[in-house]
């Protein structure tokens, strides 16, 4: 491989757990809150780098006791790692703490890499009366920005999703094999992350945006990403 071009992984994790930072007021010194963590499949590589990049900004949170994780697991990929990224494979681990741990505590943050796997949590937690005056919302993270959440964004179930314009991804590809074709240089801006064993390979990192429920109409109805209609 010559050149790669992906999303900048790390920072989607950072993105992920900065909403639920934002969504819990922890920078204006609000808890201690009980938070569980959601991994992706472990035999995705882009999985390390988006755990990474949320525990990166968690740490200091579990650290210093504002953020307490009820069940104990933290480490991936053996305790929050979820296979293929199946929506019911989390559900069921999130069934299990929930009645493990929780039967007098309260879920505050959930942290989950994937709108599927979110969905799955967000059946778990109705399951046992959340989403309700007597059990609000917890922050929920995701990503993708797949219809179904954004749906459930809008309804106030998930927090958030990482949106990743692969509009954007095509564009650039296309520009670096132009370039790569044209023998001009190749626009790169990582050259330290990706090695496949035999190099470094240089990489351009795209860039991509938390959506919640104040910026779904700019970033994906407004960039003509969904329409009006199938948000509602």
């Amino acid at each position: 491989m010559d050149y790669y071009t992906t999303f900048d992984n790390f920072k989607v994790g950072v993105l992920q757990a900065g909403s639920i930072v934002d969504c819990l007021g922890l920078k204006d010194g609000k808890g201690p809150f009980n938070i569980e963590l959601f991994a992706g499949s472990p035999d995705d590589n882009n999985s390390h780098f988006f755990f990474n990049g949320a525990r990166s900004v968690l740490q200091p949170y579990i650290d210093s006791g504002k953020r307490v994780v009820q069940s104990g697991q933290t480490k991936f990929p053996d305790q929050v790692g979820t296979l293929r990224w199946d929506g019911a494979t989390a559900q069921a681990r999130m069934d299990n703490i929930l009645s493990s741990k929780y039967a007098s505590a309260r879920v505050d943050a959930v942290l989950s890499p994937y709108d599927g796997i979110s969905r799955g949590i967000i059946a778990s937690l109705k399951a046992v009366g959340y989403y309700s005056a007597a059990k609000p919302a917890p922050c929920v993270s995701g990503q993708d920005a797949e219809l179904p959440s954004v749906k459930s964004i809008l309804a106030g179930e998930q927090t958030s999703t990482v949106f990743k314009d692969t509009r954007l991804l095509a564009k650039q590809a296309a520009k670096m094999a132009d370039e790569m074709l044209k023998g001009t240089t190749v626009d790169v801006n990582d050259t330290k992350t990706y090695d496949n064993t035999i190099k470094i390979v240089p990489t351009f990192l795209l860039d991509m945006v938390s959506v919640t429920k104040d910026n779904v109409q700019k970033e994906l109805v407004d960039s003509g990403y969904y329409t009006a209609d199938q948000v509602k």
